[in-house]
């Protein structure tokens, strides 16, 4: 069976995204289970090679070679999409013409994807500050693919050996989440969640949800009462559905191990519920995925790290994960 070619996003140039691409590229276990393709420039590739003391990349397809070779592509390689300035530009500070490529390469990973020339695409991280000052308004990847692909009902989802979790809402202030939590958006996020556990592992999943407020409200004392006019109402919808669920759980002890070792994937009401014990359990190894998508999308779990960019300090270890789960949902590894 052939091997799924993955689009890799070569994220921010200011950051760590070109060195852990050229570190997947040279990754000789990777070609065992998915043919990536780097869709970034090739001369920036080549200037951090020599920064960073990494291998710089063996074969270079343009864009005007792309449509026709990218069907029997059978060795990583990288799509030069040329137009940064990559000899001038200081590694390590994002700005607005970081911002703007690191957003083009995803923009035409998304295309290729929609094309079906690629089985999936695996990002490398973007700065959401180097994206504001370009002009792109999204807050995140995860936005910028359920608007690019007219998504209706796509959310966040983090997978890792430790730990699963899956976000209501991700992006937002703090003051925001009460408002944004409906019935109808907890149930999608279920539904989302239990349909991607059930396709990576192959059976029926646990789903644990977590309470907004401390203790999970305790039955009403903590918060608006959203844990029994919104979170309970919505796990009623999911079971009557067949899901397995339980919750809502206090989201303090939620991730304890005997908790861990018993659910399949937790559903998150916010950003930093799920992604702090994530970020603790599994930093080098989690990957990051939005469901909901017509297409498979997955990221890295870390950010730009520019202040280690090009030193050869990064590790590739996430990247590589993140183009083994997208592999694995294609079908094609375990």
């Amino acid at each position: 069976m052939p091997k799924p070619l993955i689009a890799v996003t070569m994220g921010d140039p200011a950051g760590v995204g070109p060195e852990v691409c050229l570190q997947l590229l040279a990754n000789e276990s990777v070609h065992a289970f998915a043919t990536p393709v780097v869709f970034g420039d090739a001369r920036l590739l080549a200037r951090c090679a020599r920064q960073a003391g990494l291998t710089p990349p063996r074969r270079i397809i343009s864009e005007i070679e792309w449509a026709e070779v990218c069907g029997t592509l059978d060795e990583p390689c990288v799509l030069d999409l040329f137009g940064f300035d990559a000899e001038s530009f200081e590694p390590g500070t994002v700005s607005a013409k970081t911002g703007a490529a690191g957003y083009r390469y995803v923009e035409k990973s998304i295309e290729a994807a929609l094309a079906k020339q690629v089985a999936a695409v695996a990002t490398a991280p973007l700065n959401k500050e180097a994206l504001r000052a370009a002009g792109v308004m999204y807050p995140g990847h995860t936005e910028m693919f359920a608007d690019k692909t007219n998504a209706k009902r796509a959310c966040m989802f983090q997978y890792s050996d430790e730990v699963r979790a899956s976000f209501v809402t991700v992006h937002v202030g703090y003051h925001e989440v009460p408002a944004l939590l409906t019935k109808e958006r907890i149930l999608d996020v279920i539904e989302l969640t239990a349909d991607a556990m059930l396709r990576i592992r192959g059976t029926k999943p646990k789903i644990a949800v977590l309470g907004l407020n401390p203790h999970a409200g305790e039955h009403g004392l903590f918060g608006n009462r959203e844990e029994e006019d919104i979170i309970i109402p919505a796990m009623e919808l999911a079971r009557a559905k067949g899901i397995q669920v339980e919750g809502p759980l206090p989201p303090d002890t939620a991730f304890i191990p005997a908790k861990r070792r018993s659910t399949d994937a937790f559903v998150c009401m916010y950003h930093d519920q799920g992604h702090i014990p994530l970020k603790a359990l599994a930093f080098d190894t989690a990957v990051n995925t939005t469901l909901g998508l017509p297409i498979i999308r997955t990221s890295v779990d870390h950010g730009t790290a520019c202040d280690i960019a090009w030193q050869g300090k990064a590790s590739g270890s996430s990247l590589v994960e993140a183009v083994r789960l997208a592999a694995r949902m294609c079908g094609e590894t375990s």
